[in-house]
Protein backbone atom coordinates (compact mmCIF):
# COMPACT_ATOMS: atom_id res chain seq x y z
CA UNK A 1 0.00 0.00 0.00
CA UNK A 2 1.44 3.27 -0.83
CA UNK A 3 1.69 6.16 2.17
CA UNK A 4 -1.08 9.22 1.75
CA UNK A 5 1.87 11.38 1.37
CA UNK A 6 3.04 9.50 -2.25
CA UNK A 7 -0.75 9.36 -2.74
CA UNK A 8 -1.37 13.06 -2.19
CA UNK A 9 1.74 14.31 -3.94
CA UNK A 10 0.84 11.85 -7.09
CA UNK A 11 -2.76 13.21 -7.56
CA UNK A 12 -1.26 17.12 -6.85
CA UNK A 13 1.08 15.97 -10.01
CA UNK A 14 -1.20 15.38 -11.94
CA UNK A 15 -3.82 18.14 -11.32
CA UNK A 16 -0.58 20.24 -12.09
CA UNK A 17 0.23 18.85 -15.27
CA UNK A 18 -3.69 19.31 -16.71
CA UNK A 19 -3.85 22.80 -15.21
CA UNK A 20 -0.41 23.55 -16.54
CA UNK A 21 -1.92 23.93 -20.19
CA UNK A 22 -3.57 26.58 -22.37
CA UNK A 23 -6.74 28.75 -20.91
CA UNK A 24 -6.96 26.28 -17.45
CA UNK A 25 -3.12 27.67 -16.71
CA UNK A 26 -4.17 31.21 -17.80
CA UNK A 27 -6.98 31.63 -15.56
CA UNK A 28 -5.33 30.30 -12.46
CA UNK A 29 -2.25 32.58 -13.07
CA UNK A 30 -4.58 35.49 -13.28
CA UNK A 31 -7.29 34.37 -10.67
CA UNK A 32 -3.81 33.95 -8.53
CA UNK A 33 -3.30 38.03 -8.74
CA UNK A 34 -6.46 39.07 -9.27
CA UNK A 35 -6.78 40.53 -5.83
CA UNK A 36 -3.38 42.02 -6.04
CA UNK A 37 -2.93 45.90 -5.74
CA UNK A 38 -0.92 47.31 -8.63
CA UNK A 39 -0.93 48.20 -12.39
CA UNK A 40 -0.05 44.44 -13.17
CA UNK A 41 -3.47 43.09 -12.71
CA UNK A 42 -4.12 41.14 -15.98
CA UNK A 43 -1.25 39.02 -18.03
CA UNK A 44 -0.87 40.45 -20.90
CA UNK A 45 1.01 39.33 -24.59
CA UNK A 46 3.75 42.09 -24.32
CA UNK A 47 4.54 41.04 -20.49
CA UNK A 48 4.41 37.46 -21.64
CA UNK A 49 6.86 38.40 -24.72
CA UNK A 50 9.20 40.26 -22.63
CA UNK A 51 9.88 36.55 -20.92
CA UNK A 52 11.93 35.49 -23.42
CA UNK A 53 14.07 38.62 -23.44
CA UNK A 54 16.16 37.78 -20.52
CA UNK A 55 15.76 35.50 -16.99
CA UNK A 56 15.88 38.44 -15.26
CA UNK A 57 12.57 40.05 -16.64
CA UNK A 58 10.76 36.35 -16.40
CA UNK A 59 11.91 36.76 -12.41
CA UNK A 60 10.75 40.33 -12.48
CA UNK A 61 7.05 39.60 -13.34
CA UNK A 62 4.92 37.90 -10.60
CA UNK A 63 3.32 35.93 -12.96
CA UNK A 64 6.76 34.84 -15.29
CA UNK A 65 7.98 34.03 -12.13
CA UNK A 66 4.98 31.66 -10.95
CA UNK A 67 4.80 30.11 -14.31
CA UNK A 68 8.60 29.52 -14.26
CA UNK A 69 8.31 27.53 -11.18
CA UNK A 70 5.14 25.73 -12.09
CA UNK A 71 7.00 24.95 -14.84
CA UNK A 72 10.13 23.73 -13.22
CA UNK A 73 7.37 21.83 -10.70
CA UNK A 74 6.19 19.72 -13.49
CA UNK A 75 9.92 18.71 -14.33
CA UNK A 76 10.79 18.44 -10.85
CA UNK A 77 13.38 20.60 -11.23
CA UNK A 78 12.31 23.44 -8.60
CA UNK A 79 15.25 23.33 -5.82
CA UNK A 80 17.21 25.97 -7.89
CA UNK A 81 14.42 28.44 -8.20
CA UNK A 82 13.65 27.51 -4.69
CA UNK A 83 16.89 27.90 -3.30
CA UNK A 84 17.53 31.23 -5.25
CA UNK A 85 13.89 33.05 -3.82
CA UNK A 86 15.20 31.32 -0.09
CA UNK A 87 18.03 33.35 -0.57
CA UNK A 88 16.33 36.76 -1.28
CA UNK A 89 14.36 36.26 1.38
CA UNK A 90 17.23 35.50 3.28
CA UNK A 91 19.03 39.02 2.57
CA UNK A 92 15.89 40.83 4.25
CA UNK A 93 16.59 39.58 7.36
CA UNK A 94 18.10 41.98 10.18
CA UNK A 95 17.40 39.62 13.11
CA UNK A 96 21.01 38.14 14.07
CA UNK A 97 19.51 35.24 15.69
CA UNK A 98 16.98 34.74 13.01
CA UNK A 99 19.30 34.90 10.34
CA UNK A 100 21.20 32.62 12.07
CA UNK A 101 18.83 30.24 12.74
CA UNK A 102 17.40 30.58 9.03
CA UNK A 103 21.32 29.99 7.18
CA UNK A 104 21.17 26.44 8.86
CA UNK A 105 18.25 25.76 7.46
CA UNK A 106 18.86 27.16 4.60
CA UNK A 107 22.31 24.92 4.76
CA UNK A 108 20.37 21.78 5.97
CA UNK A 109 17.68 21.82 3.42
CA UNK A 110 19.62 22.76 -0.11
CA UNK A 111 23.60 22.63 0.71
CA UNK A 112 24.78 19.88 2.79
CA UNK A 113 25.60 16.94 0.37
CA UNK A 114 22.64 14.48 0.29
CA UNK A 115 19.94 17.11 1.73
CA UNK A 116 16.47 16.95 0.44
CA UNK A 117 16.57 19.60 -2.29
CA UNK A 118 20.60 19.39 -2.45
CA UNK A 119 21.75 22.22 -5.47
CA UNK A 120 24.50 21.44 -8.32
CA UNK A 121 27.71 23.26 -6.67
CA UNK A 122 31.11 22.41 -6.61
CA UNK A 123 32.76 21.11 -3.30
CA UNK A 124 34.44 24.52 -2.86
CA UNK A 125 31.65 26.27 -2.65
CA UNK A 126 30.22 23.86 -0.18
CA UNK A 127 32.93 24.07 1.89
CA UNK A 128 33.12 27.99 2.11
CA UNK A 129 29.17 27.96 2.66
CA UNK A 130 29.74 25.26 5.77
CA UNK A 131 32.08 27.72 6.72
CA UNK A 132 30.08 31.10 6.52
CA UNK A 133 27.26 29.83 8.03
CA UNK A 134 29.02 29.55 11.23
CA UNK A 135 28.94 33.44 11.71
CA UNK A 136 26.75 34.18 9.00
CA UNK A 137 25.91 37.41 6.80
CA UNK A 138 23.41 38.35 4.26
CA UNK A 139 26.13 37.48 2.14
CA UNK A 140 27.19 33.98 2.96
CA UNK A 141 25.29 32.19 0.00
CA UNK A 142 25.89 34.73 -2.67
CA UNK A 143 28.55 32.38 -4.78
CA UNK A 144 26.38 29.38 -4.00
CA UNK A 145 23.29 31.53 -5.68
CA UNK A 146 25.06 33.18 -8.78
CA UNK A 147 26.18 29.29 -9.30
CA UNK A 148 22.39 28.40 -9.39
CA UNK A 149 20.96 31.32 -11.42
CA UNK A 150 23.68 30.84 -14.12
CA UNK A 151 22.43 27.10 -14.14
CA UNK A 152 19.00 28.41 -14.39
CA UNK A 153 19.84 30.82 -17.13
CA UNK A 154 21.83 28.22 -19.25
CA UNK A 155 19.52 25.37 -18.53
CA UNK A 156 15.70 25.29 -17.39
CA UNK A 157 15.28 28.87 -18.91
CA UNK A 158 15.42 27.96 -22.47
CA UNK A 159 13.90 24.53 -21.29
CA UNK A 160 10.95 26.96 -20.34
CA UNK A 161 11.34 29.08 -23.44
CA UNK A 162 10.95 26.19 -25.52
CA UNK A 163 8.17 24.65 -23.58
CA UNK A 164 4.17 23.62 -24.70
CA UNK A 165 3.48 25.70 -21.54
CA UNK A 166 5.13 28.77 -22.72
CA UNK A 167 4.36 28.72 -26.20
CA UNK A 168 0.51 27.46 -25.19
CA UNK A 169 0.16 30.58 -22.98
CA UNK A 170 1.88 32.70 -25.62
CA UNK A 171 -0.77 31.27 -28.30
CA UNK A 172 -3.54 31.48 -26.61
CA UNK A 173 -2.89 35.58 -25.62
CA UNK A 174 -2.61 36.21 -28.70
CA UNK A 175 -5.57 34.36 -30.14
CA UNK A 176 -7.01 36.60 -27.29
CA UNK A 177 -5.65 39.93 -28.13
CA UNK A 178 -6.74 39.62 -31.83
CA UNK A 179 -10.36 39.42 -30.72
CA UNK A 180 -10.44 42.95 -29.50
Amino acid sequence: MQPVLSVNKTILQSKLHLDCHGKNFMCRLQCMFSHSSGCESKLTLEDTQQWSQSLEKLLDSKYGLATFRTFLKSEYSDENMEFWLTCEDFKKIHSSFRMSSRAKRIYEQFIKAESPKEINIDHQTREQIKRNVKTPTTHCFDEAQKIVYGLMERDSYPRFLRSDMYRTLLENLSADSSKG
